[in-house]
This record gives C-alpha cells, sequence and structure tokens, in this order.
C-alpha cells in the first residue's frame, strides 16, 4: 500500500534539497577562497619573473628607442585598435548568453559585467583562470547549480583554448610554407650545435607537436565521453596528492557539461564558431597595433604569427602573460619591424587584458564582497 505523501512531508523534502544545494555550495565557495590565497605567492614570483625578462629585452633594444615610437604612432588608428576591446567583449559576453539553459536565462548587461569582473581576475590569475571565477558568480547569484556553472564555464574556457590552437595550428603552416624568413624564429641557439641540433627544424616540429597535440587531445575531450573518463581516471591515478582528488571530482563535472552540449549541435555549432571569430578579432586588432604604430605587416602574416605569441604569453609563468609575449613577438616579428616597435606592439598587446580589467574595476567590488560574506558565513555555520 503507497504511503500518502503529506505536505509536511513534501516540504521536508524541500528543506533537505535546499540544505544539501547549500552545503555543495558553501564547498565550492571555501575551496575557491582557498585557491586564491594560495595564489598569491606564485603570483608574486610571476610578477618578479615578467620584470626579469622585461628588464632583458629593454636592455637589448635601448629603451629610450620607445618613446619615439609611440610618439610616431597614428592617432586615428590607435584609438580604433583600442577601442576594439568593446566589441570583443560584447562578442564574448553574448557568447555566454548562447551558452546558458533556458531555465538560467543571463540577461546581457550581467553577462558583460560577469566578463569585465573576471579580466579583473585574470590579472590576478595564472593562465585567464579567472574566467572559471565566473561558475562562482553564477552560482552565487542563482543563475545556475555549481555543478552546470563550472561545467558552462570549462566549455567555455576549453572552445576557446582550441580555437585558438586552431589559428596556432594555421600560423605554424603558414611558417612551414613561406621558407626560410619565417622559420627563422625557430633557429637554434649557437651553444645547442654541440649536442647535434642546429637549423630551425627541431624547435619548429616541438612547437608542431606540442600545438597539434594539444588541439588533438581538447578535440578528444570534447567529441568522445568514454576517452575523457579515460584521461581522467588516468590523471587521477598518476598525478600526487590533491591534484588526483580534483582530476576524479573533474571527471563528474565534464560528464554533465559533455551531456549538457552535445544535447544540442546547434548550440554546439554556434558557439564553436563564435569562439574562432572572437579570436580572429584578437588577431586583427593585433594587426591594426601595428598599423598604428606606422609599422606593417602582411594581414596574412598577422594571421599566422599573433596566434603564436598570445599562445607563449597563456604559460603559466609571467604576470598576465608580460615577458613571454613580449619576446614572442621580438622573435616572430623581426623579419618585419624592429624591436623597439615590437617592444611598443607588447606594450599593446598588454592593453588588451588591463583595459578590459579597468571596466570591470567598479563592478568587482560587489561580486567580491558578496564572495567575501559568503565565506564569513559559513565560518560561523
Amino acid at each position: 500500500m503507497r504511503t500518502p505523501v503529506t505536505a509536511a512531508s513534501r516540504a521536508r523534502n524541500r528543506g533537505m534539497c535546499v540544505y544539501g544545494a547549500a552545503c555543495r555550495f558553501s564547498l565550492f565557495a571555501r575551496r575557491f577562497l582557498r585557491m586564491l590565497s594560495a595564489l598569491r605567492m606564485k603570483r608574486l614570483l610571476s610578477i618578479i619573473i615578467s620584470l626579469g625578462i622585461l628588464v632583458v629585452l629593454y636592455w637589448k633594444i635601448d629603451f629610450g628607442k620607445l618613446l619615439p615610437v609611440f610618439r610616431a604612432s597614428d592617432p586615428m588608428w590607435m584609438a580604433l585598435s583600442l577601442a576594439m576591446v568593446v566589441p570583443l567583449t560584447l562578442f564574448t559576453s553574448w557568447r555566454l548568453q548562447q551558452l546558458m539553459p533556458r531555465t538560467g536565462q543571463l540577461g546581457f548587461g550581467e553577462a558583460n559585467r560577469l566578463i569585465l569582473v573576471a579580466s579583473v581576475l585574470n590579472l590576478v590569475l595564472p593562465s585567464k583562470m579567472g574566467d572559471i571565477a565566473k561558475a562562482y558568480f553564477m552560482q552565487d547569484r542563482g543563475q545556475l547549480p555549481g555543478s552546470l556553472a563550472l561545467s558552462l564555464v570549462v566549455f567555455e574556457k576549453a572552445c576557446d583554448m582550441l580555437s585558438l590552437l586552431l589559428w596556432c595550428a594555421f600560423g605554424l603552416a603558414w611558417m612551414k610554407l613561406s621558407g626560410a624568413f619565417a622559420l627563422a624564429a625557430f633557429t637554434s641557439p649557437a651553444w645547442l650545435a654541440r649536442f647535434g641540433i642546429a637549423g630551425d627544424a627541431f624547435f619548429f616540429w616541438v612547437s608542431a607537436l606540442i600545438v597539434g597535440g594539444s588541439l588533438m587531445l581538447g578535440l578528444l575531450l570534447l567529441g568522445s565521453e568514454n576517452f575523457a573518463h579515460f584521461f581522467f581516471r588516468l590523471a587521477a591515478r598518476f598525478a600526487p596528492g590533491k591534484i588526483g582528488a580534483k582530476f576524479a571530482k573533474f571527471d563528474a563535472s565534464w560528464s554533465e557539461m559533455h551531456a549538457y552540449f552535445w544535447a544540442s549541435k546547434a548550440r554546439l555549432a554556434k558557439v564553436t564558431l563564435t569562439s574562432v571569430f572572437i579570436w580572429f578579432l584578437h588577431l586583427l586588432q593585433i594587426w591594426m597595433f601595428i598599423l598604428a604604430l606606422r609599422a606593417y605587416a602582411p594581414f596574412l602574416a598577422n594571421l599566422a604569427l599573433s596566434p603564436l605569441a598570445i599562445l607563449a604569453g597563456l604559460l603559466p609563468l609571467t604576470f598576465a602573460g608580460v615577458g613571454t609575449r613580449d619576446a614572442a613577438l621580438f622573435i616572430f616579428y623581426a623579419p618585419f619591424f624592429p624591436a623597439p616597435t615590437a617592444a611598443a606592439l607588447g606594450l599593446l598587446c598588454t592593453a588588451r587584458y588591463v583595459l578590459p580589467a579597468l571596466g570591470g574595476l567598479p563592478f568587482a567590488g560587489p561580486y567580491l564582497t558578496a564572495a567575501k560574506a559568503r565565506k564569513a558565513v559559513d565560518a560561523a555555520s
């Protein structure tokens, strides 16, 4: 005989669900805030590395030659190129809206605020990991449950990275077809000749292996749920301590993300094509920077070289990519303009990240205050 469901039992069940969701949210919040604290010392080290690389670069080019490059720049092209951060932010916000399920609709204004606040955190966290903070803020404001919010942001990040790697693959193919002048960036240092490493072949094929392997791995992780399970379980088994535990938990979130996004092929195609187009706009902005500095590189060459420089800046070694990205610009654009112009281009590329962060500062306060308030509530409970 079926036991009748009373109003009291329904209320009790709802209470248990709410309590369980609150516990999961509290755990997510504590882990995220602990991660921010742990990264402070790493960030200090990355700033020191960035400054060290910049000192070496500017010492080699004579810092005094940098200011004349900016004085001679074209004001109209400079204004247009810097203003490109606006459509880039708008398109990125629109993509975030497209990722949302109908049950957790995100307004265009709120999406822009999330993107701008993430830009602020990207100056503090390595490899643009500030984007992951969007999951916390969306959960905090009740727009999505925690696991789906994390899955959504991870998918957005994966599409971003794969789109950049696609452009990098194009860049490497262009360099190989262009011949010696483009491949000069991969020429081995003279001291490596004693180990049998000379010419450009070794470093070019190492780069091609890294880019092609990363692109293939990302496509397999997104395209095959079985491969993703195998990869994360293997990583959890061999990774040390807490890192292995994170891989094991990430496996479940990835499965939820995989099921959600492959349920709609139209949404998947829309988000993928939008990600590739957004990166095209990033590369177009860098070409506009070059024109603003009254220098020149063929548009196709810029589409090939700039993504490789951006990828170098994503290495989690320096502050917001400063240093590694500048060095890559020096090397890759050497056939087209002198080192002082490349140094100026590096500063403008850094401005691409600083300007959205400045725009996000007025909105960062309320988001971070809410996070601290949640932490205080969790500590008191």
